[in-house]
């Protein structure tokens, strides 16, 4: 029998806009882990990061540094 963590979203979750297009911050952790970082755009298409972040601030300084350094339409994936 398995239990079902609790997800515990962070207060920095959001969404982020640049050049008409949107795209959102997700950042989560369970009770077992470091805070999570994911970026999910408007078809569900989603980058998520294989380091987790002891501090969810630093979570969020990481999207919105790679967001305007490479760009939101690197995280924008093709429409199904």
């Amino acid at each position: 029998m398995s239990e079902e963590q609790q997800i515990m979203q962070s207060k920095h979750t959001q969404q982020y806009s640049a050049e008409g297009k949107t795209v959102d911050i997700d950042i989560y952790r369970t009770e077992d882990s470091s805070w999570i970082l994911e970026i999910v755009d408007q078809d569900n298409n989603s980058t998520l990061w294989e380091d987790q972040f002891e501090q969810e601030d630093d979570a969020l300084a990481e999207a919105l540094d790679a967001l305007k350094e490479e760009g939101i339409g690197s995280f924008i994936g093709a429409a199904e």
